[in-house]
């Protein structure tokens, strides 16, 4: 539904589209049909910081994956390696730390897959403009069925590995404080094993998909929502990609380091939130810089840019010819974000195969106890970006205090941003296209967004845009779902 500005014209995209979550888009316009502000609105509240105080902290890892039902297993795990300090369980077994690494890793093989096939690539295969009844994943699976195949086994393949190491698909159990509470049968690993081969081979071919494209539509996609700015992950000691753990690093636009090997403890050092009274998604942003000039992208793209190497070989070969495009220096393509996702995946799938042949998966020393604490931060690479999970726990073992800095509220204002970039590059005078919408909605989705950690409502999504001028006379109408009738 559109309203009209108080100086000039207002477009409202609402709800985005083929993206975790419910988010709007407002664009303003003045009297000369230029684009004055663009602004992506998270539009549903997430109370799970006040929800969690007063549980008793071995709950928490649990409690928090509720918050999300794409990548549940990124909080699950970023909650457990908090509570690993409190309980002074952080130095865990070879084996629980490797159940959670399959864990994790089958975790961004499915996620991966599922934003690539199900929901970007109807982009990609037909065309920002093509008719949206076809350019859906339904359009995929009857024109192209050997990838909508291809997505649906990976993501499969990757359910199956969280039940395995967590209990089940979605909302585990399997990450404890101090460790875990199973390990990895051999049958299990067995079967797993199988059918990897057809994994990899799958996770190759998306990268290739990924690539060409990029390739293929260089000169379009080079200024299409990009611009330049800092990037932020964890790396590993020799800052390799890590996708598990590590310390923070955060580079800058062209390169140069800003801070490397941050402990993540002592994160609220370094970055800082800031406040908007427009959204209920907060904008975090590298203290030393300010708000003005701190903010940084988080996800595939970020780790791909910031990391020294990645320590499987035909993903460290993926991201040398990544690389090689810019000529070493940061990529800023807002759409190079589905490569650099293509070389995670295949990466995903590397590790996968290294772990599911490392004895200690079948391991029995799962639990490890040490000094109590009473504050902790766990961190975790999930697929969309870094995840933050800081807690405050009483003598009575009771959460007092919790905050969440999700991947994409790290993203928050890049996605802007990228949506403000296309409106002021693609909207034109009075008419309102559904191709102009949907490249709106093409950038928002080049970040992987979980807009309100998967907070879902029911029924359909209807979508209604209107553009009127100051006088809020109509001048054009495009409408699908409910309101279309």
């Amino acid at each position: 539904m559109a309203n009209v500005a108080t100086n000039g014209k207002r477009i409202v995209i609402s709800p985005v589209t083929r993206v975790e979550g419910h988010g709007k888009v407002t664009i303003l316009l003045d009297d000369d049909n230029k684009v004055t502000q663009a602004r992506l609105h998270i539009v549903e509240f997430r109370g799970f910081e006040r929800f969690v105080q007063g549980r008793p902290f071995w709950e928490i890892p649990v409690l928090v994956q509720r918050l999300c039902g794409i990548c549940p297993v990124s909080h699950h795990l970023a909650a457990a390696k908090a509570m690993d300090r409190i309980v002074g369980g952080e130095k865990l077994t070879p084996t629980a730390e490797k159940i959670r690494r399959l864990m994790h890793y089958g975790q961004t093989l499915q996620s991966h897959a599922l934003h690539f096939f199900h929901l970007v690539s109807p982009d990609l295969l037909f065309g920002f403009d093509a008719d949206p009844e076809i350019r859906n994943v339904i359009g995929v699976a009857r024109k192209f069925p050997e990838l909508a195949v291809q997505g649906v086994m990976m993501r499969k393949y990757g359910q199956e590995l969280i039940k395995a190491t967590a209990g089940k698909k979605i909302h585990g159990t399997g990450a404890i404080p101090g460790g875990v509470n199973k390990n990895l049968s051999i049958e299990e690993r067995d079967g797993f094993l199988k059918d990897l081969p057809q994994i990899v081979q799958w996770a190759r071919s998306a990268l290739k998909l990924a690539k060409e494209y990029t390739s293929e539509h260089l000169k379009e996609l080079a200024d299409f929502g990009t611009f330049e700015s800092n990037h932020l992950c964890l790396v590993g000691p020799s800052g390799e990609l890590d996708l598990y753990h590590g310390n923070l690093r955060a580079i800058d636009a062209g390169g140069k380091t800003i801070f490397d090997q941050v402990d993540y403890q002592n994160y609220i050092d370094y970055i800082a939130e800031e406040v908007k009274s427009w959204s209920y998604m907060k904008f975090p942003f590298i203290k030393s810089l300010g708000p003005e000039n701190g903010w940084y992208r988080v996800g595939p793209l970020a780790r791909i840019n910031a990391c020294t190497f990645i320590d499987t070989p035909e993903a460290e070969a993926a991201r040398q010819e990544f690389k090689a495009l810019t000529g070493g220096k940061p990529n800023a393509m807002t759409m190079a974000y589905h490569w650099a996702r293509m070389i995670e995946l295949l990466h995903a799938a590397e590790k996968i195969q290294t772990l599911l042949h490392d004895p200690d998966l079948q391991g029995t020393d799962l639990v490890v106890k040490g000094e109590r604490r009473y504050e902790t931060v766990g961190l975790v690479e999930a697929p969309r970006g870094t995840l933050f999970h800081h807690y405050e726990v009483n003598e009575h073992d009771q959460v007092t205090r919790c905050n969440l800095i999700v991947s994409t509220t790290n993203n928050n204002t890049p996605m802007n941003r990228a949506v403000e970039k296309v409106a002021r590059d693609y909207l034109s005078g009075t008419t309102i296209t559904e191709g102009l919408l949907n490249r709106v909605e093409v950038a928002i989705r080049a970040y992987d967004p979980c807009l309100s950690c998967a907070t879902h409502a029911m029924g359909q999504m209807p979508l209604a845009v209107e553009l009127r001028d100051r006088r809020g006379e109509l001048l054009d109408r495009r409408a699908k779902g409910v309101d279309a009738r």
